[in-house]
């Protein structure tokens, strides 16, 4: 039988008088009412936390540990106009460090990374001695010493992909298609040119990391990265060795300062190469600066000399003032205007307007121009491109020097009409000379491959002038002419030679800039080849001796190597025709 436990005072526990006791209504209900509250509080805390602000907390959580890394992107590559290749991007590492990290590193292991990275422990301690949480190590490190540093698992030390670029034909081409710098941004030629199309654009991806900052999870991408676009340019890479070797020989051959090739398709306007010597190896930046980085055949300018003579004749010849058969007095080979004597190198004596530019008379030429207005010769001059861009969007590209024709006097007309009181590039030199290889019409040039066949020109002179000076400047390339040096075996050039003494200090030096400008085949002009040597101090001076040997051997193999066929067998049936070529 169960027996009942009570108090000590002999009550129940059940009826006891504090049970009994019992709260009063509105207390009770208050007390619920306080809890339920408490309750509803904390669950509408819970759901604001967990679905209305969850982003909120997930970041704050995910910055702990995740990290969004940026992704490169490939640089186009750069082509000519073949599809040989200029300039690609080669992948390779950044080694970067957290420098509280990587102060850790026993002696041993700095020796170890030293080595790797081609630096002395001195110069490593000194990347990593910064209070900073990041610093690059060393940028553009190979693949293969990447993977040997990684292996070594060294405390703080961690690597990031990255591009180097790299020129396949190195100085060879370096002027036309420059250079990137360590971040892979173009510093100079079609790379700074093109910038916006090559580059491209970075991705993202999102990855865990631990506290060492050591990637242990890819979570996966958020953005792909976009390559830059790839970049044909119109330069072919078999013309641009020959015009890059034969520019070289000559220099050293004449101990010129520098010098300059152009070679431009007649029918397209396309260069097809663009050489500079001196010149720099784009795959070596560490020595990159100075006068080599210059691209002198678009921004260099200097005075003419007698290549501008034809643009003078072609002139006088469209406004009607001579024909290619009338006389001019060149006798004694010399002309007084005002103070100055204007001399030719050698003295004539009666000539032809197509002697005058055979002969390459100042004297001859200067009559000629003198019957013009001032305006009509800065008109023309105008016309064909000079004291203008080129346009071609090059960085560095330079208008040349054209003063106002208002403030020409008879002298500085008269010599402006062989080349001295003007200043040129050799690209716009090089342009100019098309309404000669043409119908009299100039195209704009273009550094991209052109695949639209024949470009329509501006009409500068009438297609009969720009025949009658193509004969003309035949004469000039031939034995009679200042530039017999300048002759192709096989096919008819024509062109002109131009020996300038250079300015300096307000007055000319005994110092020259020789040239030569000119097409071929003469029967149906395909390429105009400008070559421009500054200083040459080897004994000989003359445009004639200096650079139309150049002209030659570039003209040369560059029509057998295009498979132009050659047409001076065409010579004497067309000799009959007069003023047809």
């Amino acid at each position: 039988m169960a027996v009942r436990r009570r108090s000590p005072r002999g009550h129940r526990y059940t009826e006891s008088p504090v049970l009994q006791l019992a709260l009063q209504g509105w207390r009770s209900r208050m007390l619920g009412l306080l809890l339920m509250s408490a309750f509803a509080v904390l669950v509408g805390r819970s759901f604001y936390l967990q679905i209305i602000n969850s982003d909120f907390l997930q970041d704050k959580g995910a910055s702990r540990y995740r990290r969004d890394i940026e992704v490169s992107a490939s640089r186009g590559k750069i082509v000519d106009r073949n599809g040989d290749m200029l300039a690609v991007s080669t992948p390779m590492k950044s080694i970067w460090a957290i420098p509280s990290d990587a102060r850790t590193m026993s002696s041993d292991q700095k020796r170890q990374l030293a080595g790797l990275l081609e630096m002395t422990v001195h110069e490593l301690e000194s990347r990593i001695a910064p209070d900073k949480t990041f610093v690059f190590v060393r940028r553009q490190v190979p693949p293969e010493t990447a993977e040997r540093i990684a292996a070594l698992k060294l405390p703080g030390i961690h690597q990031e992909r990255e591009y180097r670029r790299y020129y396949p034909t190195g100085d060879m081409s370096a002027h036309l298609v420059g250079f990137t710098g360590v971040d892979d941004k173009g510093l100079e030629g079609v790379e700074l040119a093109f910038q916006q199309s090559l580059l491209g654009h970075a991705g993202s991806r999102s990855v865990i990391r631990d506290r060492r900052g050591n990637i242990i999870e890819d979570v996966g991408a958020l953005k792909a990265p976009q390559d830059g676009k790839d970049i044909r340019l119109a330069l072919d890479s078999k013309l641009q060795y020959i015009a890059y070797s034969q520019l070289k020989a000559a220099v050293t051959e004449h101990k010129a300062k520098a010098g300059g090739v152009v070679i431009i398709d007649v029918r397209s306007g396309e260069i097809l190469a663009l050489s500079n010597w001196p010149t720099y190896n784009p795959n070596n930046r560490e020595t990159l600066s100075g006068a080599q980085l210059r691209n002198r055949a678009l921004t260099d300018t200097f005075e003419p000399g007698s290549t501008l003579k034809p643009f003078s004749a072609a002139l006088a010849l469209d406004k009607g003032k001579f024909r290619p058969d009338t006389v001019v007095n060149c006798a004694p080979g010399r002309l007084t205007i005002g103070n100055a004597t204007i001399s030719d190198a050698h003295p004539h004596g009666a000539l032809t307007v197509a002697q005058v530019i055979q002969k390459s008379s100042n004297v001859g030429v200067s009559k000629m121009a003198l019957t013009l207005p001032s305006q009509e010769m800065w008109d023309m001059f105008d016309a064909v491109g000079f004291g203008q861009l080129p346009r071609l969007g090059f960085p560095g590209e330079v208008t040349g020097r054209l003063r106002p024709w208002k403030n020409w006097r008879p002298i500085e007309q008269a010599t402006m009409s062989y080349g001295h009181g003007i200043s040129v590039s050799l690209i716009q030199l090089a342009r100019a000379y098309t309404v000669f290889a043409r119908d009299g019409d100039l195209i704009p040039l273009s550094l991209l491959r052109s695949d639209d066949g024949e470009v329509k020109g501006v009409p500068v002179f009438s297609v009969q002038t720009a025949r009658d000076m193509r004969a003309m400047l035949e004469m000039a390339a031939g034995p009679g002419g200042t530039a017999p040096k300048a002759r192709v075996p096989g096919y008819r050039v024509g062109g002109k030679t131009g020996t300038a003494h250079k300015l300096e200090g307000g007055t000319y030096a005994n110092k020259y800039v020789s040239s030569f400008v000119g097409f071929a085949p003469v029967s149906n002009p395909r390429l105009i080849v400008a070559v421009m040597l500054d200083e040459p101090s080897g004994g000989k001076h003359y445009g004639g001796e200096v650079a139309a040997p150049v002209f030659a051997q570039v003209m040369g193999a560059s029509l057998r190597t295009l498979g132009i066929s050659p047409d001076e067998t065409l010579q004497v049936a067309d000799a009959g025709r007069k003023g047809a070529l």
